[in-house]
């Protein structure tokens, strides 16, 4: 639970509310950072619980119930749902009572900031109008990019005035990383003031489980011989996802390697069974397919692995690109995965290739694979790049923004987007 506190200035603390469609995994760590830090008194509303009771996932096709807590640590309330599917969309959940929620019997403002992921639902617009008729300032933070799939001229036309009309309520945008950032600036203007709350995972959670990771027992439990390299694909078998280009360039890679390396393919949905039967008709047996894994699986995949792929089209980050790293794996991704941008220099902590370039993207593999060391290396850059992408750097965002909007919350550092060099 977050306990009121007093802020570096002596001003009383910055009374924080978060809204969010349910609690997420990969959140909740940094929600409980938030709630630690002096001078925030942080609450979050959620619209739903169905992430918590355990819900079918549609993208893995499979009944999910995360093996890491959600809900520690920090003060939250699910408000009353007037909607909810066990789904997020626009349309879901849809909750009542936010306005109520956000100000005082008396009608004053409860909060000093509302902080609001995303945008494009029906509840966070309930809770950026609320705070706006209340004159409580919205920081919004959401994953958007520019890179849209192709959408209809009338289409781009009403949502530059969905934004136009968007505008006037939000006080600051609280930029993912440098994709995002030009995203805020297209559509709110240059003079959008933005603070970098970068995406990011707990590196340290990622970095000690990997650490302590029984290796051999997992290389015993997929019959991985111990003299072949592995390679690794850790996401939702969707088709946008495209292990099925992996798969490709595998294929052509284990024709000029011996012995060949192995492809380990964790997750599932509805491209995995495709992808069992174009192995087969392959003929590849180096391939293995370990199905869904909860997060705390996921170290030892990665600390097994000399690299791992993420082939996506239309990735707007990829958090699993973090996880990776943290753990010290090097990684290859499609230039379609936006957290590229900020986190991999080509031939550094990995590589980057032309999305849909399966010849490009067997290169990358024989060039991490070939040269004695290169992934130790490279896994090791990436490392120590992830190290200053964290959740320390999130809260000096937060708190640079806090201050800017509500002038009253101390601040050390002006963490605004453009003085961090990314």
């Amino acid at each position: 639970m977050a306990v009121s506190q007093t802020s570096g200035a002596g001003y009383p603390s910055v009374r924080l509310a978060y809204l969010v469609s349910h609690p997420i995994q990969y959140q909740a760590p940094l929600l409980r950072r938030i709630a630690r830090e002096p001078g925030i008194d942080l609450t979050v509303f959620f619209g739903s619980d169905f992430s918590v009771r355990g819900y079918q996932d549609q993208g893995f096709n499979v009944e999910v119930q995360w093996d890491v807590p959600l809900l520690d640590g920090y003060r939250s309330e699910f408000l009353p749902r007037l909607r909810d599917s066990g789904t997020v969309s626009p349309l879901n959940p849809i909750s009542r009572g936010i306005l109520q929620r956000l100000r005082m019997p008396d009608g004053a403002p409860a909060f000093d900031a509302l902080w609001v992921h995303g945008y494009a639902s029906v509840n966070a617009l309930q809770g950026i109008f609320a705070a706006s008729a209340l004159g409580i300032p919205v920081l919004l933070r959401a994953e958007s990019w520019l890179a849209d799939r192709p959408r209809h001229p009338a289409t781009l036309a009403a949502k530059e005035l969905f934004f136009r009309m968007l505008r006037p309520a939000i006080a600051a945008a609280l930029p993912i990383g440098s994709r995002n950032r030009e995203y805020w600036a297209r559509y709110f203007g240059p003079d959008m003031p933005q603070f970098l709350m970068p995406y990011a995972v707990d590196n340290a959670y990622f970095a000690a489980r990997a650490q302590n990771a029984d290796t051999a027992k997992l290389r015993a439990e997929l019959q991985l011989s111990p003299n072949r390299p592995v390679i690794l694909f850790a996401s939702k078998l969707q088709q946008r996802k495209h292990a099925d280009h992996l798969l490709e360039a595998y294929h052509r890679l284990c024709f000029s390697s011996d012995p060949g390396p192995y492809l380990v393919i964790v997750g599932d949905g509805e491209e995995r069974q495709p992808l069992e039967t174009r192995a087969t008709e392959l003929g590849l047996d180096g391939v293995r397919f370990a199905g869904f894994r909860n997060q705390s699986e996921l170290p030892a995949f990665f600390a097994l692995a000399q690299v791992f792929v993420l082939p996506s089209r239309h990735e707007p980050w990829g958090l699993i690109v973090n996880e990776a790293m943290a753990c010290g794996c090097c990684v290859v991704v499609s230039d379609d995965v936006g957290a590229h941008t900020d986190l991999i220099t080509n031939g550094v902590e990995g590589f980057v290739y032309p999305t849909g370039n399966i010849e490009a993207l067997t290169n990358a593999l024989r060039q991490v694979l070939s040269v004695p060391g290169q992934a130790r290396r490279m896994g090791e850059a990436a490392r120590s790049r992830i190290a200053g992408w964290d959740f320390e750097a999130d809260v000096r965002g937060l708190r640079a923004a806090l201050a800017a909007v509500t002038k009253r919350l101390h601040t050390d550092l002006d963490s605004g987007f453009g003085t961090r060099k990314l």
